[in-house]
C-alpha cells in the first residue's frame, strides 16, 4: 500500500480523535494529512499545533492532491459538501463518518464509479479504543479496504456490517459512550455526597469501570460477571432489583431507539 494523503473535510472532535490515533500508530503509512473547516481559523490553528497537519481553509485545492477523503462533518452538512466535492473527485476514496449517512447517498452525488465507504468509529479513536462499523459501496476494491482497515486497525477495533446494521447500531456503539458516561457521572455524584473529595471520587469510579471493562474484555458473558458479584438477597440484589423495578432494560432499549431515530433525522435535515 502506498503512503496515504487523507484530506479531512471537518475538524471537530471525530475528525481530531481519528487523526490522533492514526499519527501515534499508523505513521509510516501516511504521507500528509490536511484537515479543513469552513470558517474557524482557531480550530485549524489548534489541530496544525498539537498534530502537525497541514490545516486550510481552501480545501477545494487539496482534493486533488488526496488518496482519501474523509467526511467528518455533521450529518446535515454533508449532502451540501458532496454537491461541492463532486465535480472535484476523480478517483478518491471517499467515505463519511457522519450519522445516518450510508453509501448510497454518497454515491448519488459522488460521480460514477468513485469508491465510497460509510464508517461509524466512536471518540475512543483517540486513545486508539474505537468501536468502528463499516460498510462499503460498490465501487471498492481490494486497495481501497485495505486502506479502510489501515486506518481503522489505528483507531481500534473494526467490524464489516450491512448499511442497515450499521443504521440500528449506531446507539450501541457510537453513541452508547455517552450514556455510559452519563452513568459514571451519576456514580461520582453518589459518592461525592458520601463526603469524598471530587478526585477521590473521579478515581474510585475510573476504576471500577476500567476493571469491569477489562473484566467483560477477557471474562464470560455480562450475565455471568453479574452473578458472580451478586449474593441472593445480599446488598448487590438489593441494587439490581431497584433497576429491574425501574424498567432499566426497557430505559436503555429506548435510548438506543431514540439515538437511532435522530439520527435518521439528521441525515435527512
Amino acid at each position: 500500500m502506498n503512503k496515504q494523503t487523507i484530506l479531512f473535510l471537518g475538524a471537530g472532535r471525530m475528525a481530531e480523535a481519528i487523526i490522533s490515533g492514526l499519527l501515534a500508530r499508523k505513521q509510516d503509512h501516511l504521507e500528509e494529512i490536511i484537515v479543513t473547516n469552513r470558517s474557524n481559523a482557531e480550530r485549524l490553528q489548534e489541530l496544525r499545533g498539537k498534530y502537525g497537519v497541514t490545516a486550510t481553509h481552501d480545501w477545494k485545492a487539496q482534493v486533488a492532491k488526496a488518496d482519501t477523503i474523509v467526511l467528518a462533518m455533521k450529518p446535515g452538512q454533508v449532502r451540501e459538501s458532496l454537491l461541492e466535492l463532486g465535480p472535484l473527485v476523480d478517483g478518491q476514496f471517499v467515505f463519511t463518518v457522519a450519522a445516518g449517512i450510508g453509501t448510497g447517498l454518497m454515491e448519488e452525488h459522488l460521480p460514477a464509479g468513485t469508491p465510497v465507504a460509510w464508517v461509524m468509529p466512536n471518540t475512543a479513536a483517540k486513545v486508539g479504543a474505537s468501536v468502528s462499523l463499516y460498510t462499503y459501496g460498490k465501487e471498492v476494491k481490494a486497495a481501497h479496504k485495505e486502506v479502510l482497515e489501515m486506518i481503522l486497525d489505528g483507531i481500534g477495533i473494526y467490524e464489516e456490517c450491512t448499511e442497515e446494521q450499521i443504521h440500528q447500531l449506531t446507539a450501541v456503539t457510537g453513541s452508547a459512550p455517552a450514556f455510559l458516561y452519563r452513568f459514571a457521572e451519576v456514580l461520582e455524584t453518589a459518592a461525592k455526597e458520601f463526603g469524598v473529595s471530587e478526585e477521590q471520587a473521579r478515581r474510585m469510579i475510573v476504576g471500577m469501570v476500567y476493571g469491569s471493562a477489562l473484566m467483560l474484555k477477557d471474562g464470560p458473558a455480562p450475565a455471568v460477571l453479574r452473578d458472580q458479584v451478586t449474593t441472593p438477597g445480599g446488598a448487590t440484589a438489593a441494587g439490581l432489583r431497584v433497576m429491574e423495578e425501574r424498567e432499566f432494560p426497557a430505559l436503555m432499549k429506548e435510548a438506543v431507539a431514540a439515538t437511532n431515530l435522530r439520527a435518521k433525522e439528521m441525515a435527512k435535515e
